[in-house]
């Protein structure tokens, strides 16, 4: 006969794994809904840069590398095509206004100079034989009239002689008409000749006219040429020190060619460049100081240039007052250029976090200097030293302004 076993009541050892698992996954599932999952990077503190955020006065300027320029100059220019034959003074040497500082050559112009003054010469032979022409008609029909006004006299004293002899019947009438005729032919000639030495006047004076503007423009011409051929010889437009010289012996310089500068030492600028990010704030009469020679030194922009190029633009600047002894073309200042006034703001140093973070976030941390998390902020302005913070952080709070390349994409750092 079969026994019925009874079964044990309680937990038995098959069903031990199956409640190990299920803790498991409510300790999982619990994790997942209240855990923490910040990636988690170890760091060590000393490696990094910790700075406290203060409030403080804001000073909002930028520090700029200028260079020092003239603040007159004069580009050296060819103002003919020609081939370089002698370099008369060289860079860095003082000039006057006027003195030749290179020779060029150009047969071709020397050629035409020569063809100007031939013409020039052919055009004034060519006047001097008309005006003697014109001088020998001129006496030859004076003479003719002189002889007309004499036969005139003769035929007219002829002419009233007949007439008192015919009067008294004296001699035929065919010898007082004769001599009325003769009398008054002799007239009407010498009118002919008067009107013919009058209009050999205008004509004469018309074609002498022509001829003489014609000299004059060939004059002026080879006046032209010859100053051309002068601008061979390239001459200091102003008193100064010639600058820069490009130009070498033997080197064949189109006309218009820049070919060096002349600046005239008695002022100078400065010249920055500077990032285009602040190109919007950078305007005319912004002052701007610089320290030099354990003094202080005032400037003022007196011109912005509109053009970016590599990601700057340029800016002129001129001393107001004194400028530093022994100032020399081509020396770097480091200047200060004011954009706005002081204010009160949160601030934090400037630090290579900006590189990596663009201003958008920043590492703080915690407290009890433990732990650094990621957190959202927004930077306003920035001068050389601080970062003027708008949003994200409050005083006394600590962050770290050092490289976050190391940290990767990890929002969270153990700080040990």
């Amino acid at each position: 006969m079969d026994r019925i076993i009874e079964q044990k009541k309680g937990l038995k050892k098959k069903h031990i794994p199956y409640g190990v698992g299920g803790a498991l996954v409510v300790v999982f599932v619990g994790w997942l809904i209240w855990g923490n999952h910040t990636s988690t990077l170890r760091v060590d503190r000393n490696k990094l840069s910790i700075e406290e955020v203060k409030q403080g006065i804001f000073n909002d300027y930028i520090r700029l590398a200028g260079n020092v320029e003239p603040k007159t100059f004069v580009q050296l220019t060819s103002l003919e095509t020609g081939r370089v034959v002698e370099k008369v003074i060289e860079e860095g040497i003082m000039v006057k206004k006027g003195q030749v500082i290179l020779r060029l050559e150009n047969p071709g112009l020397e050629l035409s100079v020569l063809d100007n003054e031939s013409q020039l010469a052919e055009k004034q032979n060519a006047l001097r034989n008309l005006l003697l022409q014109k001088e020998k008609e001129r006496l030859t029909l004076l003479q003719t009239r002189l002889q007309n006004e004499i036969d005139i006299e003769r035929k007219k004293r002829r002419f009233e002689q007949n007439k008192k002899l015919f009067e008294e019947d004296l001699i035929a009438k065919e010898d007082y008409i004769t001599a009325k005729e003769d009398y008054e032919m002799a007239v009407k000639n010498n009118e002919l000749v008067l009107q013919k030495q009058a209009q050999d006047s205008v004509y004469q004076g018309i074609e002498i006219e022509n001829m003489e503007m014609g000299l004059r423009n060939m004059q002026a011409n080879v006046k032209m040429v010859k100053e051309r051929y002068e601008n061979l010889n390239v001459k200091a437009p102003i008193d100064g020190q010639l600058s820069t010289l490009a130009v070498e012996t033997g080197q064949q310089v189109p006309q218009g060619t820049n070919m060096g500068m002349i600046s005239v030492l008695d002022d100078y600028k400065v010249v920055a460049r500077i990032d285009e990010h602040y190109i919007d704030r950078v305007k005319r009469d912004l002052s701007a100081t610089l320290e030099r020679q354990g003094g202080n030194f005032r400037l003022k922009v007196s011109k912005v240039y509109p053009d970016v190029k590599g990601g700057q633009f340029r800016t002129d600047l001129v001393f107001e007052g004194e400028k530093p002894e022994n100032i020399r073309t081509g020396q770097t200042y480091h200047i200060n250029l004011q954009l706005g006034e002081s204010d009160s703001s949160l601030l934090v140093p400037r630090g290579a976090f900006y590189q990596s973070t663009g201003g958008r976030w920043i590492f703080v941390v915690s407290p009890d200097g433990s732990e650094a998390y990621r957190r959202q902020i927004k930077i306003g302005k920035q001068n050389p030293q601080f970062y003027q913070m708008v949003e994200g952080l409050k005083e006394g709070e600590k962050v770290i302004t050092s490289g976050y390349e190391m940290f990767g994409n990890n929002e969270r750092l153990i700080l040990k």
